[in-house]
């Protein structure tokens, strides 16, 4: 069996690596430092098939300016979408899950454009899945984790003891997602709380004379 993890030399991309290669997997590591640079359509047309792929390559925006912008789109969701259309005409079946957060569950005061990003892999990976069958699309929206992305801030979670989740706790997540029957998911990860798939709000629907209509035609 094969698989990818994008990000692959992260904090949670080693996790993910790992539990997979527990599974019996063989990994390739798909990452900036490895020179593969998931924003380059370019490179992702060398990518073939594999068994499960992990889209899980982000960065945090930083200093709000025009070109940190553009680096946090081009990652964080160039990344995704560019994965997905490329493996969903390399792949015959098997799972895609997409790394998201709970930004993108929620609002993030402390860095909007990050929050911007994984909104759209979230808005994305719902609305894409039901195309892909039989490949399955899902992503994980873990809280804040103990990772190299956090070490500006890591003194003020400790003061304020808050808790972090481990690089492992998101891989188990990751698996889970993985090998969920469902597709469309989005699977949110907290400290001392087992991952599952976040139930969405349903929307208030069009009326017409008082009565209920359908989904649009879309």
């Amino acid at each position: 069996m094969k698989a990818l993890v994008t990000g692959g030399e992260g904090g949670l991309g080693r996790a993910m690596r790992a539990r997979l290669e527990r599974e019996g997997y063989d990994v390739e590591s798909l990452d900036l430092v490895r020179g593969f640079d998931v924003s380059d359509p370019a490179a992702w047309e060398r990518v073939g098939p594999v068994d499960l792929a992990c889209l899980n390559a982000g960065v945090l925006t930083g200093e709000l300016t025009y070109e940190n912008y553009r680096r946090a789109v081009s990652v964080n969701v160039d990344g995704i979408v560019l994965g997905v259309l490329q493996l969903a005409q390399a792949m015959r079946g098997g799972a895609i899950v997409a790394t998201a957060s709970l930004a993108g569950l929620t609002g993030m005061p402390s860095d909007p454009v990050y929050s911007l990003t994984k909104h759209a892999v979230v808005g994305f990976v719902r609305s894409m899945a039901p195309r892909l069958a039989p490949i399955h699309l899902n992503a994980v929206c873990p809280g804040i984790a103990d990772t190299p992305m956090i070490d500006q801030q890591r003194e003020v979670f400790a003061a304020a003891g808050f808790p972090l989740l481990a690089p492992d706790e998101v891989a188990e997540a990751m698996w889970r997602a993985a090998t969920s029957e469902g597709t469309g998911e989005c699977w949110f990860v907290q400290p001392g709380r087992e991952p599952a798939p976040f139930r969405f709000p349903s929307l208030p629907g069009p009326r017409v004379a008082g009565e209920r209509v359908g989904a649009p035609p879309m």
